[in-house]
């Protein structure tokens, strides 16, 4: 109906049509505005279009809605007609009319946007955008859904603008050297870099310590294997045997434990005089083996030439971080990813179960942590889902919703016992919180109300008469838990003992218990509580929170566990007071904290564990451009090659071969030196899921990178400079062998299509990099971020898309894409003009 056909109040039907009715579109205009409302730390300027429906109830007609939507950085002005924006919590937005608003139907209404901070992709903008009118069901605008892409498969958000001035948009500050990578620039760095041989000797990733062909006749394995084990039981090694047909008619494949004869997690393989002998120290060293006789196998095609292999890993923790708690991520891909930690020899899983955004597993005894903790909706009293944030939209049964039943956790553990990997769950405290105070607090709410005053006291998490005024470093203002409260501990405990009996109905005694402890904000200076604390034993507000880390610490290794927490988190307290034991995920900047840190921690007898976001997150962009996703914060782009290039036990050295987030060559001294006999633990790959809305994106946003990433963890590259105390390094200094380093990524690259076929075989949606490409003098040139694993193809004036093989002469607008092997999957389409 129109704007003044009816005076009725708007009705579900009309909301649900407003809904499907309002266009969006969202621009972004500007990475470094002058007229920026605030001087702290800069701004980006934005444009939103609302086209209203042609046909608007007059309720909406008279400003009767609320359109809420998600920001990363909090909106600081709007400019337009009849809306202004008010922060509410997190990212939550709100844009609400003004007083006298009118709007048209069929009317486009544009508003100027002044965000802090800066915008450099496409992706950074939020989807599900939703109304509320009244007491009406909120409805997600059906224009900011996102789409898949039916040719990539990708995600894409329609309603955002390309972003395509380089000038105004690529960077925020004059002095910031980044530039996109576009076709151009890509065929450059591409054509930099060595080419990988023809076919490779081998394709065993990551790189066994020695490997060296055998005299004699190949190994027919056709007709499968007779398997022989010795002092192990099939089930131990069942997922890396799963590669191989059993068979009376094949060659004799022996497998031999013998603990204490070779290094932990170490095999030998001697495939030779027609049969194959596997030694290892341990069922992690038996399947491990098997992995690599898997890969060189399929290879050969299950001809096997005589070989010798003899391997052990270079740190004790090779890690993986999954959140699945910013956005939650299934049982199934979780399991996926435990069956390829397996094939590339990842040995811890380290998953974030609680944030702010959601709480992901349940606990016997508090079901409210999953029942509403573990979903967003709009509820304006949270009593049974958390408010929106993140783009998780208005409606409950959102699949960024969810959480793991304990049957799922018990189904997780018990895989990654199979595969020799240790899961080391992570409860988010006392920052980082809101998930678990909000469902605690409803339900206080309901026990209270049932008259059961002290049950509902026992596990609450904040004190009514705290007044304390704060903001998280992500813009919450009630996210840290009161760390003065007795209850706080007893919530905690019971947490770690719920855990730690799913571990042990697994088999699997949980080792490691990750508290976070990470960004925690000023809160409790206005406590009631802490002011008796603080009165009591001296400490400021400042120290309350390493208090908190001490106690938590100390209650984890009673129970006969290590705790674990992030760098920053732990860098406050009084190692006198802490345990033994220690786990530490250093994450400070690889170009200045990080180092030191890394020795710090390590020289308290610590297990220090490399996370630097530089090279190490993973939801970061694989390369500077508008069209990449991920948060960039720590960097601009960490692509396969970055990763593989990362020298984890000489940070400092580093400097040499990376320039920092402004793409500027940096000096790092080793200021902190790591003490004789001290070492670091291990390296750990991790991936935030603020951006990550599904789990094709967790397989894109993660591989090929990880694959480097078990290659650092597990094979120490002879073009690694030997740690050396007090060392300095600065980029292009040659203190790292530039020729070595690319003579290995050679050899990399060239085992890779068999590592993508694999990938391609078990489900993973791996990123797929566009091509590079230019134009010159008529002529078309394109190259490929991985030679020889992908085909390029090109089409003129959308035409139809054509193979490239060698330089063409073209003319006009010309579109590229890379094309997987299989032909299955293409990459994301980029232009490119002749210049």
């Amino acid at each position: 109906m129109s704007a003044g056909q009816s005076e009725a109040a708007a009705t579900d039907q009309q909301l649900a049509k407003f809904a499907s009715g309002l266009r969006v579109k969202v621009a972004i205009v500007d990475n470094k505005p002058v007229n920026c409302p605030s001087g702290d730390g800069g701004c980006f300027q934005s444009e939103l279009t609302l086209s209203m429906p042609r046909e608007l109830a007059p309720d909406f007609a008279r400003g009767d809605f609320k359109i809420f939507f998600s920001a990363m950085a909090p909106v600081a002005e709007v400019q337009g007609e009849g809306l202004r924006s008010r922060w509410l919590n997190g990212d939550l937005h709100v844009l609400e009319p003004v007083a006298g608003a009118r709007f048209e139907a069929g009317k486009s209404y544009r508003y100027r946007l002044w965000t802090r901070g800066h915008f450099f992709s496409a992706y950074y903008v939020m989807p599900n955008m939703f109304l509320v009118s009244g007491k009406l069901a909120p409805r997600v605008i059906a224009a900011t859904r996102p789409v898949i892409d039916p040719e990539s498969g990708l995600e894409r958000l329609p309603f955002v603008a390309p972003m395509q001035d380089e000038a105004r948009l690529s960077t925020a500050s004059a002095d910031d050297a980044t530039r996109w990578l576009t076709p151009e620039r890509a065929f450059e760095t591409y054509a930099a870099r060595a080419q990988p041989p023809a076919r490779p000797e081998f394709v065993i990733l990551p790189t066994p310590s020695l490997v060296r062909r055998q005299p004699g006749p190949a190994i027919d394995l056709r007709q499968g294997i007779r398997l022989r084990l010795s002092n192990i039981s099939q089930d131990a090694v069942a997922p890396a045997l799963a590669a191989f047909t059993r068979s009376d008619r094949g060659p004799n494949l022996s497998v031999n434990v013998a603990p204490g004869k070779l290094a932990p997690e170490a095999y030998r393989i001697d495939a030779s005089g027609g049969r194959i002998r596997i030694e290892a120290a341990d069922a992690a060293g038996a399947s491990y083996a098997l992995r690599s006789l898997a890969q060189q196998a399929a290879f050969e095609g299950a001809s096997l030439r005589p070989i010798l292999i003899e391997d052990a890993p270079r740190f004790p923790f090779r890690g993986l971080h999954l959140d699945l708690a910013r956005n939650f991520h299934s049982k199934a891909e979780v399991l996926k990813l435990i069956e390829q930690m397996g094939v590339y020899r990842l040995n811890r899983l380290h998953l974030h179960l609680s944030d702010d955004e959601g709480w992901r597993l349940q606990i016997r005894g508090l079901p409210e942590l999953t029942e509403i903790g573990g979903y967003r909706c709009y509820e304006p009293t949270e009593s049974r889902c958390l408010l929106p944030q993140l783009g998780s939209g208005s409606e409950r049964d959102s699949p960024l919703n969810g959480y793991l039943t304990q049957p799922d956790y018990l189904d997780i553990l018990r895989a990654a016992k199979q595969r020799s990997i240790e899961v080391i769950p992570e409860f988010d405290m006392p920052g980082h919180s809101r998930a678990a105070i909000r469902s605690m607090e409803a339900r206080y709410r309901t026990l209270l109300a049932a008259g059961r005053k002290a049950e509902a006291e026992r596990f609450r998490l904040v004190e009514p008469e705290d007044r304390t005024v704060y903001k998280s470093v992500q813009n919450y203002s009630d996210n840290t838990l009161n760390v003065c409260l007795e209850s706080t501990y007893r919530f905690v405990e019971a947490v770690i003992e719920d855990v730690a009996r799913l571990h042990a109905e697994a088999g699997t005694p949980l080792k490691t218990y990750h508290f976070g402890a990470d960004e925690t904000a000023g809160a409790w200076t206005d406590s009631p509580a802490c002011r008796r604390v603080m009165a009591s034993t001296g400490r400021t507000p400042t120290q309350l929170g390493a208090m908190f880390v001490e106690r938590i610490s100390n209650m984890v290794a009673s129970k006969g566990m290590i705790a674990g927490g992030w760098s920053d988190g732990l860098g406050h307290v009084d190692p006198k007071l802490m345990p033994a034991a220690v786990q530490s995920n250093i994450w400070g900047d690889l170009f200045t904290k990080a180092p030191a840190e890394a020795h710090q921690h390590a020289n308290r007898g610590w297990k220090a564990v490399i996370s630097v976001p530089n090279t190490l997150y993973f939801d970061v962009p694989y390369a500077p451009d508008p069209l990449e996703r991920g948060l960039d914060w720590p960097t601009r782009g960490t692509d396969t090659f970055r990763m593989f290039s990362f020298m984890p036990e000489n940070l400092a050295a580093n400097a040499s071969v990376m320039t920092d987030i402004q793409n500027h060559p940096t000096k790092v001294a080793d200021g902190d030196p790591l003490q004789p006999g001290r070492s670091i633990a291990g390296i750990q790959a991790q991936l935030w899921s603020e951006t990550v809305r599904s789990d094709a994106l967790v397989d894109y946003m993660l591989f090929p990178r990880l694959i480097a990433t078990a290659e650092r963890a597990w094979h120490r590259a002879d073009w690694e400079p030997a740690y050396r105390a007090g060392g300095s390094y600065a980029f292009g200094d040659g203190q790292v062998d530039a020729a070595k380093l690319q003579s290995d990524w050679a050899g990399f690259q060239a085992r890779l299509p068999a590592q993508l076929a694999q990938l391609r075989r078990a489900g993973i949606f791996y990123r797929i990099a566009p091509p590079g490409a230019r134009i010159s003098g008529g002529m078309l040139e394109a190259n490929s971020e991985f030679p020889g694993a992908e085909m390029i193809e090109y089409r003129v004036r959308r035409g139809g898309w054509r193979t490239f093989t060698q330089p063409v002469r073209v003319s006009g607008p010309l579109e590229l894409r890379t094309r997987s092997a299989d032909g299955r999957r293409v990459s994301r389409t980029v232009e490119v003009e002749q210049r």
